[in-house]
């Protein structure tokens, strides 16, 4: 060193010390602070010793020994204790302008140690070794971190493994390559030549060999029953359309040529359940639409086409369809309270919860709907206004409880639903009437695959005009009942065999009038038997008993396979 810097560490112990204190620190001996009591008077006798003109050698000895000295004397040197929490120390307060950093290398890190009297002395300079021991916790620590996180990564032998497997499925990963192209193609031309993004169309079609059987006809004419076997059919499209996912508006075209086996046996207890005449010509008989009202509420408002069973449930799940349900037209559904006047008009469904539902409906003659110049309208010709009550009791077990209201004028009456006799179709002849129809219906499941169903009606008429004939206020009562049994799977998934009977709608009581004397059964059987996912055969016969419920009517048989295609 040059002579000028030690005349100024001669004349300058505080410099000195701190020269000292920065060596410690650089070589790494334990620290020297240059404010210590016992550090200074040392100093001191080394600048003094330097000045009476001692050795250099025997100067750096003394200095070696005053740093002995310090370093046992020293009360730095306790041990230090890992620590969990920054409230653990006891020197450490939120207002330290490093606080936030010390925390979270404690806490989130754990790697920061505290003295065994749990201070941390924050305003202490730390030596290397102090330095170099809480690195190596971080570090340790950041390791143990990276290793949990990645515990599940893939590994190179993981890659070794999926590239050997890459190279060996080369061809079939080129292949699927092609086919997703060539699909993300068909896709793209679909989006771009597709029938609607918001409308869906569904197609029915019903070809049906069937031919009635029996002697003379039920209604009195003597004529005898044609028992020729017919082929026809019924078309159905149907676009259902979607604005919110949720909803659906109908849209339905209809043709078809089936001759009514009513006009063949002179009942309408012979009818199909799905036949519609017309020569095929095309009709718009659907327009209606359904929506939510919240989360418990659907709504249903239409201009034709909306039926009773649309708010309200038949309970009847494997034989209510006329594609794929019952043969005749009386088991399908109740027919003294879920069919009458219907068509325009609206409905809702109220959920309280999944056992209890309560449905809402006023309905009003299609074909009277749009004539209010003719004194009809909605609320002037024939309508029906009711309510449905749901229970579910248990989880197999489905009951609804059915009130309407109904009003026909005229030649419109039609108190049976076409699937009774004239009497109960008609009790007041050709007189306005009104009606307080009440009816039970039930489905249960005794197992997976059987199934239980029935329903029974009651109506009370009045006829509402004096046509010289029957007085205004005349009343007639017409009941009705129906049970059937059902197995699903039966022979093969998705086939059900079903076996049906009841009491078609009876007039017992009409005042001023002779009531049905006797009493009709019909009892039906059909399988079901599906040939693919679009193609259902059902082949099947219904017998009826006393026709017209006179027991002087021949017994009449009806005979049908229905082939129905859904697309």
């Amino acid at each position: 060193m040059s002579t000028s810097f030690w005349n100024t560490i001669k004349y300058s112990p505080a410099l000195l010390g701190a020269s000292l204190l920065v060596a410690n620190n650089a070589y790494g001996a334990p620290k020297l602070e240059a404010s210590s009591t016992e550090t200074l008077p040392a100093l001191q006798e080394l600048s003094v010793a330097q000045a009476k003109g001692e050795s250099k050698g025997e100067s750096n000895s003394e200095i070696l020994k005053q740093i002995n000295l310090y370093n046992s004397n020293s009360t730095d040197v306790d041990s230090i204790d890992q620590v969990t929490s920054v409230s653990q120390l006891r020197d450490v307060s939120p207002g330290d302008w490093a606080y936030e950093a010390l925390r979270s290398l404690v806490e989130r890190y754990g790697c920061i140690a505290g003295y065994p009297n749990r201070t941390f002395r924050g305003n202490r300079a730390t030596t290397r070794y102090e330095f170099a021991a809480g690195l190596n916790a971080c570090l340790n620590q950041i390791e143990r971190l990276i290793a949990a996180s990645t515990a599940d990564f893939i590994t190179r032998e993981d890659l070794e493994t999926l590239q050997r497997l890459i190279q060996e499925f080369e061809a079939e990963l080129a292949t699927l390559g092609a086919r997703v192209d060539n699909l993300e193609g068909r896709v793209a031309f679909l989006e771009d030549h597709q029938f609607s993004t918001t409308t869906k169309l569904q197609g029915e079609v019903i070809f049906t060999f069937a031919g009635a059987f029996g002697e003379e006809q039920a209604d009195g004419s003597g004529d005898d029953i044609d028992e020729n076997i017919t082929l026809s059919n019924r078309v159905r499209l149907n676009f259902h359309t979607s604005f919110t996912g949720k909803d659906r508006l109908r849209v339905r075209l209809e043709a078809g040529n089936f001759t009514k086996l009513s006009d063949v046996t002179g009942t309408d207890m012979a009818r199909l359940g799905h036949d519609a005449d017309g020569g095929n010509d095309v009709e718009i008989p659907d327009v209606f639409y359904r929506f939510p009202i919240g989360t418990k509420t659907t709504a249903y408002v239409g201009t034709s086409g909306l039926a009773i069973d649309d708010p309200f449930d038949p309970n009847n799940p494997f034989l209510e369809s006329s594609g794929i349900g019952a043969l005749s037209r009386f088991v399908r559904r109740n027919p003294v309270t879920l069919r009458g006047p219907e068509g325009a008009g609206a409905g809702l469904t109220y959920e309280f919860s999944d056992a209890l539902n309560l449905s809402l409906l006023y309905l009003a003659d299609d074909g009277d709907a749009p004539s209010p110049a003719q004194g009809d309208g909605l609320f002037n010709g024939a309508y029906s206004a009711g309510a449905q009550l749901g229970i579910s009791p248990i989880d197999n077990l489905e009951i609804s409880l059915t009130y309407v209201r109904s009003y026909q004028p005229g030649e419109d009456v039609n108190l049976s639903g076409s699937t009774g006799s004239d009497l109960a179709k008609q009790p007041f002849g050709e007189t306005a009437t009104s009606a307080n129809r009440f009816g039970a219906q039930a489905s249960l499941r005794l197992s997976s695959q059987i199934h239980l169903g029935g329903w029974f009606g009651y109506v009370d008429a009045i006829a509402e005009d004096d046509n010289g004939a029957v007085e205004e206020g005349d009343n007639a009562e017409i009941l009705t009942w129906s049970a059937n049994l059902s197995f699903v799977d039966f022979g093969k998934e998705g086939a059900v065999l079903s076996f049906a009977g009841g009491v078609p709608p009876k007039a017992t009581d009409i005042d001023g009038a002779d009531e049905d004397d006797d009493t009709s059964y019909l009892i039906e059987a059909q399988y079901k038997f599906p040939i693919s996912n679009n193609i259902t055969i059902t082949p099947g016969a219904y017998v009826i008993f006393n026709p017209n419920h006179d027991d002087d009517n021949d017994t009449i048989w009806v005979g049908a396979i229905r082939t129905t295609f859904r697309f």
